[in-house]
């Protein structure tokens, strides 16, 4: 049994839905990391990332993170349609006080062993919403038309691999499949600019919505 959390208000528990309902149309069975020690939640989720943990493809995480009513140990990896079955269930008794998310068993993802630095990441610059969008649009387009309906498996994770890792440009080190994730995930606010931060191999694009961790690009 996984250790219990409660939500702070409706709204939080609201905003995590949402967040997961995106995250679950990039992935339709993917899973979430949930840790918390304290009072904060950090849901990670991955749209992008290679099989296993030998391999160079791309890894790029989602974080989203929320406010919980009391302080609580948790990390586990579940799959997204669990927790979003007992979002639903509390947003769809208003007069419940007590948002407590009660999970059953942890499970393992190979990217959950791959964690991006807690610390010592350095600003370098922002990165504009449009240009982000249009990367976006742009590497969609490109694995639409570069998988032909008949093409499927290692083959076309080679491919979407080739395309979601290759860098925006040589200096920000951003892979397109970042891109991608923070405009799936619902990270991305007309015109913002948008944070960009390195530590230890990793980059970090950070919204007023979200968090975006990759691996950084070596191809371009």
């Amino acid at each position: 049994m996984i250790n219990p959390f409660v939500l702070a208000d409706h709204q939080t528990a609201a905003d995590l839905q949402s967040y997961l309902l995106r995250a679950k149309r990039l992935d339709p069975d993917g899973l979430v990391r949930l840790r918390a020690f304290g009072e904060v939640l950090a849901a990670y989720v991955a749209p992008i990332y290679s099989g296993n943990l030998m391999d160079s493809g791309p890894t790029v995480l989602g974080l989203r993170t929320c406010e919980l009513a009391a302080p609580a140990e948790v990390d586990a990896v579940v799959p997204i349609a669990a927790v979003q079955e007992r979002l639903a269930k509390l947003l769809s008794e208003p007069e419940t006080t007590e948002l407590k998310i009660q999970l059953l068993e942890s499970q393992r993802a190979p990217w959950a062993g791959i964690s991006p630095p807690r610390q010592g990441w350095e600003p370098m610059g922002t990165i504009n919403e449009v240009r982000l969008t249009q990367i976006a649009r742009d590497g969609i387009a490109e694995v639409a038309a570069s998988l032909p309906e008949s093409v499927g498996g290692p083959i076309a994770a080679r491919i979407r691999g080739e395309i979601w890792g290759r860098g925006i440009d040589l200096e920000s080190r951003v892979p397109t499949g970042a891109a991608f994730a923070a405009a799936g995930l619902g990270f991305l606010t007309e015109n913002e600019e948008v944070g960009l931060y390195h530590a230890e191999g990793w980059v970090r694009l950070s919204s007023e919505h979200g968090h975006v961790l990759a691996k950084a690009a070596t191809k371009f």
